[in-house]
């Protein structure tokens, strides 16, 4: 169990200037629909905090709350979250068997792991479980917004402060990974892609990026999803940054 004392406070600090009014709720930029989340911790304190500051934001919705792994996984069956903010040690099953779990069963679903655990190899097993996504909970709270806009426009966000070296990582592990030939199957324009995909651009910011509509990227995905038989971006993302696929320019510092 993480350290109670070290549970920081960045994330549930009110905005400046807050403190001394009711808050309330404020347009989430690029959200038209409500989110709906499922916080999955075991801390009570953290989830509490953590929900009161998410549920200031319009069109965000708490709909529950899970305290071990595997209550977690129930959860997700019963209430069919947009995205599950899990943390990686949970009781009885820790988030990343959890996170394996929820998102073979429902890859539409997306997880980002929100942690105290910064190292390399914890953000690896947790992108190979199928997280979309990889936040400190020292981050602040526009910054867990940021996370939460990103996945649900089928984006992949990494802690920026970690970011660059687990690129570096996967680079170093590409050649354990699945085989080169792969890549010979696609298009030049398809490769092109796959690197805006790992370096966590959604299809709109592609389709922005390549002049087309967001239906051609769409087209373009399935295209790329069949011939490497994977089933989503987030699969996508990790074949592209284990083959090294990152444009230059989106590199993380």
């Amino acid at each position: 169990m993480e350290d109670m004392q070290g549970m920081p406070g960045p994330i549930i600090r009110p905005e400046p200037g807050a403190t001394q009014r009711t808050p309330t709720p404020r347009e989430t930029p690029g959200a038209n629909e409500t989110t709906t989340i499922l916080l999955a911790d075991d801390h009570a304190l953290f989830r509490e905090l953590l929900a009161r500051v998410l549920e200031m934001e319009r069109h965000i919705k708490i709909v529950g709350e899970a305290t071990t792994g595997l209550d977690a996984v129930a959860k997700v069956r019963q209430l069919r979250p947009d995205i599950v903010l899990m943390d990686i040690n949970m009781p009885v099953i820790d988030g990343l068997a959890a996170t394996r779990q929820i998102t073979e069963e429902f890859p539409e679903i997306a997880v980002i792991m929100l942690t105290m655990y910064k190292h390399n190899h914890q953000v690896l097993q947790a992108m190979r479980a199928g997280a979309r996504g990889y936040l400190l909970k020292s981050a602040q709270t526009q910054e867990v917004l940021s996370a939460i806009r990103t996945v649900k426009a089928g984006g992949v966000l990494i802690e920026p402060t970690i970011a660059g070296t687990v690129v570096t990582e996967y680079r170093r592990l590409s050649q354990s990974a699945e085989p080169a030939h792969g890549l010979n199957m696609l298009t030049e324009r398809e490769i092109e892609i796959i690197r805006y995909v790992a370096a966590g651009m959604n299809n709109r910011e592609i389709a922005n990026k390549l002049a087309y509509s967001e239906k051609t990227v769409k087209n373009y995905l399935s295209n790329i999803f069949s011939k490497l038989g994977i089933r989503d971006r987030t699969q996508a993302a990790i074949y592209g940054l284990r083959q090294g696929l990152i444009p230059n320019e989106e590199i993380p510092e």
